[in-house]
């Protein structure tokens, strides 16, 4: 610590020559003059390191002692920052430094969001924007417990929010909510019925009395599991017990053809570059933005707008609240061109694979086949395809009664 302070105030080695040098020393106690790293040369020369502050004292007390004092060597910041005394752009460069670190350091300069999966970042981000939470603002102006209580109501899929605040960076810490798991209510009771037209492959009741078997067609709608039972009285009995409802439960696998269709015009419109071209410039700081480009608008009617954005990082690649822009604006024209069939056929192909995948859930194409059709300035294409899914559906009793029926 000694050491951090003699920095800090300077020092100063001074060389003492005289016929009684250790007069001075006592004089130098006597007066208040701390001094140490004491190096006797001879008889009458000796080394000895003061504060920069008792350096015209020492000089002084040795005038009186009639010894010499010279300086050899000054040490510490006094002396560092007396180097720049007549250099005045680089004592303004190292004060304005100061003064933006001082400045900079109030500000949030990165806003940071952890621990989310679900729920986008950007999401996350834009609505802390709208909160006043960006790079730029006043740190001290955020409110963290306030900040945290508004996002999670405005952000839907967050159960807990937190925001710290760590010198220039405002740290965002979520958690996600965890979905409720789908409750199925017992009491609602019901029969199970097809979906979609199909041939029966497999059958399994889990509850309720199956109104189908395997191989058998069925269509859309049809009864496949009953949930309306009659219960057999004894062998050779003649009561009759009657009926009993129950929820209607079982997986009931298929074979199902499936027909989609998608189109797309023979001919479209392409982009032809005229050459002109205007670069638009502009400064993002602190979240403001400064337009070089003043007020002059885009006289092009149609363009295509190409953004570089160079933005300005620290070291250790994070990124600063400064960055350039430059936005280049491109003019062209359309005119109409013939569409290449081969590739808009792929993309229909593709698009047909998409949505039927999405009816069938989790079941599984068998075979496939496509054609295709090229009519009235448009490309048709038609899949045909095979399945083998699940198609029962749980349909609740009219009703919805629970007494048994006789």
């Amino acid at each position: 610590m000694q050491k951090i302070i003699n920095f800090l105030r300077g020092s100063v080695r001074l060389e003492v020559s005289g016929a009684f040098p250790e007069r001075f020393l006592n004089l130098c106690a006597q007066n208040g003059v701390s001094f140490w790293a004491v190096e006797w040369l001879d008889a009458g020369n000796l080394r000895i390191t003061v504060a920069r502050k008792d350096l015209k004292r020492s000089r002084a007390l040795g005038e009186k002692v009639m010894c010499e004092v010279k300086t050899q060597l000054s040490r510490g910041a006094p002396a560092f920052l007396a180097r720049f005394k007549k250099r005045y752009a680089l004592l303004a460069g190292l004060t304005l430094s100061l003064l933006a670190v001082c400045v900079l350091s109030q500000f949030v300069l990165t806003v940071e969001v952890s621990g989310n999966e679900t729920v986008s970042t950007a999401e996350i981000v834009s609505q802390l924007r709208r909160l006043g939470v960006r790079p730029g603002v006043y740190g001290p102006g955020i409110d963290p417990a306030a900040t945290a209580q508004e996002l999670l109501l405005r952000v839907d899929g967050l159960s807990w929010c937190a925001v710290n605040m760590r010198g220039t960076v405002a740290e965002v810490l979520v958690r996600e909510k965890v979905e409720k798991p789908e409750l199925v209510d017992e009491k609602v009771l019901g029969d199970v019925v097809a979906r979609a037209p199909g041939l029966v492959t497999d059958l399994s009741v889990l509850e309720g009395e199956a109104a189908v078997k395997e191989g058998d067609t069925v269509l859309a709608g049809e009864l496949l599991i009953a949930g309306n039972i009659h219960i057999e009285g004894p062998e050779y009995g003649e009561v009759d017990l009657g009926w009993r409802r129950v929820k209607a439960n079982g997986l009931i696998y298929a074979r199902t053809w499936r027909t989609l269709e998608a189109e797309i015009p023979l001919e479209a419109r392409v982009k032809s570059y005229t050459g002109e071209e205007k670069a638009l410039w502009s400064l993002n700081l602190l979240g403001r933005r400064i337009n070089f480009y003043g007020n002059s608008g885009i006289s092009f009617a149609e363009y295509d707008k190409i953004t570089d954005v160079w933005t300005a990082s620290l070291p250790g690649g994070q990124e600063m609240p400064l960055s350039l822009t430059r936005e280049t604006v491109r003019a062209y024209d359309t005119a109409p061109a013939p569409v290449d069939i081969a590739a808009a056929e792929e993309l229909l192909r593709a698009r047909l694979d998409e949505a039927l995948r999405q009816q069938l859930g989790s079941g599984e194409v068998i075979s496939a086949d496509y054609t295709s059709r090229a009519a009235d300035g448009k490309l048709t294409v038609r899949l045909q395809a095979e399945c083998k899914e699940e198609i029962g559906k749980f349909v609740p009793f009219a009703d919805q009664a629970q007494d048994t029926q006789p």
